[in-house]
């Protein structure tokens, strides 16, 4: 058996002479005692060597404890720490003329195990007791600083203590945010990030991708207890919903409680679930996952991210995507030479040690693994493995940064120190000094804050599978602020599209949350009716429009209205002006026929001078429609109904002074006569008058009584984004008395002519009035309930159209019979043809004259 062993420690031994040639000289020089050295100042280490391997629900007295099984991982630290000091005492840089010594010890994990080395570490310098002062600032602990430990479960044992002697404590693992209390732990530093910070990138990484409906579950100590109570305030801050939460149980049994978790997990039915736990209580998590057959996306916390006891699962792929934190740190390119040399060393030294029985555990309590004086070569995974290789710059940053503040302490330069025997290194002094301590180390600048936390961030790695073997894929980072690239990630789901983990699908644009049940992330989306608004995108309730303004429904603001008007450009507009521009063309050529034949019988029938005036006020009354197109004003508003209905007042008001005077002919003959030439010259004029004066009264009134159009905008009542703009008919009583006025006098026009006596052989004036004071009153009649069913633009148009056809009925019944006469009958127009209504006898049937040829009526 020796003849091989040799053969292999020589091909070693010249595999290692080609690889290190590059080495640094000190390798050749560096110690094989593994857990302790003598030095000038001595550092104590805390590492998790070993795992429990008693039982200790059977402990029933303070004897050992039995940890027999090797934590690879911890081993590995524990090498990284000796690799640390070994170099800083080869390099003499910050320590010229001090070498640095160091006693590491187990902690197995174990509160039970941890205190006897911490009370090893605080005994006294010169007799190695711990002795009972009431003043202990001049006392000198036997280390200078404790690298350690690494789970914020064994700080909480001895942090207290060690914050008792303000003992430099610097822990390369412990994350709980509750030692950034300086109250409590005010020796305490560390060269991880806090989880305050991980939790918070947590949160960030499930808010960067719409996750709201998740899970967090823990391990039952104090890393995974604090670790899920801060998640879950960050989370709750950020409008993430817990669906469900609990703690996997690290003193007993895991499996039972694993089982019930993940009946709840799958109950909330969440798609994202948070596993902040150390990686022992997630490897027990993951295999009941992958029994399940449960897949989803699975964020790991900075302790297990990169375990192999994790990645070497059986068919750990299958449960989806796995994206986790790992603290940011950087390379230590002499860590892996450095192994191989202090292995060949060991191997070495077996060579030619005296084989003897193996040497108990218990045998040397500075000796925490007496195996391990068996590592060899072929232990090199120790340093190179994944998880190893991230956690070896903490330690040594720790063991640096100690290192740096004893350089600052002692006031060294390149060549020594302010150093002799009798130099106290006390550590409350230490302490002080390293809370102001800087160092680059590796390229990394490393500072502490008031609280004790480093200046370093988060690295975030996605598991991606290539065939069985595991790749981590830095997808972002983290410090004070998340960034990613979304276009790394590698989803499990189809197409590669991002998984959802929502309560309630997310509302609308212009919705607003309604919740149901106890999660602010289950609710029911609610439309914003108009009048309201979505503020904000978490908004619960719609929020009101501020005055003045308005908002359709489902809108994310409000706006100012805006008004339409009847401009020119229109159809409507356009048909109008045509309209009424042919109705002027009408009203001009009868008063052009009028003007042409003035003086004649039938133009002295019909009123003589006064149907000039009253085709004047119809021509008047239809221009004065161009009022309601354009821009309204004030001063247009003020005019535009009380001119169009004076207009109408003049015509109607001539109309029913004839009309009243046919009455008095048919109905007084023996009186009409005489008094005829009276009532045709200052009555009329003085009825005109009259009348007009009346309507003019209204007018004003409705004028005084009604509000501005700048008024009326004002007081409007805002529910609307577009409205047509258009006067106020206001008060509408006022609209009602001047139209009123008009019809009345039409009505009376119509009554008073229309059961007249025809004149035998004589032109029928009476006729004319009655068809078109018939017309009128029709034609305002049916206005009345269509104008009151309408918008205000129709409103509007229908007004100018009733008022255009009322013009046009006045003028077609009234003025073109007598046209036709005047043009096609000009025979007919003497003055025997209107003698009883020029001069008011009526005729007898002796007076009575033969009617016209046929010929002539052609």
């Amino acid at each position: 058996m020796t003849g091989p062993l040799h053969l292999l420690v020589l091909c070693w031994m010249a595999t290692l002479s080609c690889s290190t040639s590059s080495s640094p000289e000190w390798f050749q020089n560096i110690s094989t005692s593994l857990f302790n050295l003598s030095g000038d100042i001595m550092l104590g280490g805390l590492f998790p060597i070993n795992s429990l391997s008693s039982d200790l629900s059977q402990r029933k007295e303070p004897s050992n404890i039995s940890c027999d099984r090797i934590s690879e991982h911890g081993l590995g630290l524990a090498l990284v720490m000796k690799y640390a000091v070994d170099e800083i005492n080869a390099n003499q840089m910050l320590l010229p003329g001090i070498k640095l010594g160091y006693e590491i010890y187990d902690t197995c994990r174990q509160s039970a195990v941890i205190v006897k080395p911490t009370i090893s570490f605080l005994s006294s310098k010169s007799i190695r007791v711990l002795s009972v002062e009431c003043n202990y600032t001049d006392y000198e602990t036997s280390m200078s600083a404790v690298i350690g430990p690494y789970s914020s479960e064994m700080v909480s044992v001895i942090g207290k203590l060690m914050g008792f002697f303000m003992m430099p404590q610097i822990s390369f693992g412990a994350t709980s945010d509750k030692f950034s209390d300086k109250l409590l732990y005010p020796s305490f530093f560390r060269t991880v990030p806090s989880d305050k910070q991980q939790v918070n990138a947590m949160a960030l990484l499930l808010k960067e991708f719409d996750w709201n409906w998740v899970a967090v579950v823990g391990s039952g100590e104090e890393y995974g207890q604090r670790g899920v109570q801060e998640f879950s305030k960050i989370a709750a801050k950020m409008s993430v919903c817990v669906a469900y939460q609990d703690l996997i149980p690290v003193y007993k049994d895991p499996e039972p409680m694993v089982k019930t978790i993940l009946d709840n997990i799958q109950a909330t039915d969440v798609k994202v679930v948070v596993v902040f736990s150390l990686s022992e209580q997630a490897e027990v998590f993951f295999k009941e996952v992958i029994k399940r057959n449960i897949t989803g996306v699975w964020i790991a916390s900075t302790s297990w991210t990169f375990q192999k006891r994790l990645t070497s699962l059986p068919n750990i792929q299958t449960v989806g995507t796995i994206v986790g934190f790992t603290d940011k740190t950087q390379k230590l390119h002499l860590l892996t030479a450095y192994a191989e040399e202090l292995f060949t060393k060991l191997s070495e030294e077996r060579m030619r040690r005296a084989p003897g029985p193996p040497e108990s555990s218990n045998a040397d309590p500075l000796n925490p693994c007496p195996q391990c004086l068996e590592l060899s070569l072929a232990n090199i995974s120790l340093v190179t493995d994944p998880a190893l290789q991230q956690g070896a710059f903490s330690v040594y940053a720790a063991i640096y940064s100690v290192a740096q503040a004893l350089h600052d302490m002692l006031r060294c330069n390149s060549s020594a120190c302010e150093w002799d025997a009798e130099t106290k290194i006390l550590p409350w002094k230490l302490s002080k000094v390293l809370k102001n301590t800087s160092i680059d180390i590796n390229g990394a600048h490393l500072e502490f804050d008031d609280n004790g936390n480093p200046n370093l961030g988060y690295t975030l790695i996605e598991w991606v599978w290539k065939d069985l073997d595991v790749e981590f894929i830095a997808v972002g980072s983290f410090y004070e602020e998340l960034y990613i690239n979304k276009s790394l990630f590698k989803w499990h789901t189809a197409n590669s599209e991002v998984p959802q983990s929502r309560c309630s699908a997310a509302c609308g644009i212009g919705q607003v949350r309604r919740v149901k049940g106890f999660h602010s992330c289950c609710f029911d989306c609610i439309d914003c009716v108009p009048g309201t608004y979505q503020a904000n995108k978490e908004d619960i309730q719609c929020t009101t429009c501020p005055e003045g303004q308005w908002s359709l429904i489902r809108s994310t603001n409000c706006s100012q209205p805006t008004f339409e008007v009847l401009s020119w450009d229109t159809p409507e507009a356009l048909g109008m002006v045509l309209a009424g521009g042919l109705l002027l063309v009408c009203q001009g050529s009868v008063g052009v026929i009028f003007l042409m034949h003035r003086g004649t019988p039938l133009v002295m029938a019909s009123g003589g001078y006064q149907s000039f005036v009253a085709l004047l006020s119809l021509m008047g009354a239809c221009l004065s429609q161009v009022l309601f197109l354009g821009q309204p004003g004030d001063a247009v508003c003020r005019l535009q109904l009380p001119l169009t209905s004076f207009f109408q007042t003049v015509a109607l008001s001539i109309i029913t002074s004839l009309s009243l005077q046919t009455f008095f002919i048919a109905e007084f003959p023996e009186k009409a006569a005489s008094r005829l030439q009276i009532l045709r010259g200052p009555v009329t004029w003085l009825f005109l008058t009259l009348c007009c004066a009346v309507q003019v009264g209204f007018c004003c009134w409705f004028v005084q009584e009604g509000p501005s159009l700048s008024e009326h905008v004002d007081n409007m009542k805002i529910d609307f984004l577009r409205a047509f703009l258009s006067c106020p008919v206001l008060p509408l009583l006022g609209f009602g008395l001047m139209q009123g006025f008009n019809c009345l006098m039409a009505l009376v026009s119509f009554m008073s002519t229309f059961m007249a006596v025809k004149p035998l052989h004589q032109y029928n004036l009476a006729r004319d009035i009655t068809f078109s004071t018939q017309i009128y009153c029709v034609i305002w009649v049916t206005f009345i309930p269509i104008y009151i069913g309408l918008t205000e633009k129709k409103r509007a148009i229908i007004h100018i159209s009733f008022s255009l056809a009322s013009n046009f009925g006045l003028v077609a019944a009234y003025f073109f019979p007598k046209c036709h006469l005047l043009l096609r009958k000009p025979e007919l127009n003497t003055s025997e043809h209107f003698c009883t209504f020029l001069e008011g006898a009526p005729p007898t049937p002796a007076q009575e004259e033969p009617r016209p040829q046929p010929q002539t009526d052609k």
